[in-house]
C-alpha cells in the first residue's frame, strides 16, 4: 500500500438531506423543485443526488425577491 497522502475530492453531488441543509430548504420544497423541473437530480446506485452544478444554477437563476412594506 502506498503511503502517499490522499486529498479529499470536492463533492460533485449532494444527497437530498445534504442539499436541504446546505441551501436552507425543506425536503418538501426540494421535491417540489424536482417535480417542477427547477432542480435537476440524478439517480445513482439507488440514491437520488443533486449535482452541485444544478444546485448552484438554481441560485443563479432565481432573482432575489423584494417585499414592500
Amino acid at each position: 500500500m502506498s503511503q502517499q497522502t490522499t486529498q479529499a475530492l470536492p463533492k460533485r453531488a449532494l444527497r437530498i438531506n445534504e442539499f436541504c441543509a446546505a441551501y436552507g430548504v425543506s425536503r418538501s420544497s426540494a421535491y417540489l423543485m424536482m417535480r417542477d423541473g427547477r432542480l435537476r437530480t440524478v439517480l445513482l446506485a439507488g440514491r437520488r443526488l443533486v449535482p452541485t452544478d444544478s444546485a448552484e444554477a438554481l441560485i443563479r437563476v432565481r432573482p432575489a425577491s423584494t417585499v414592500e412594506v
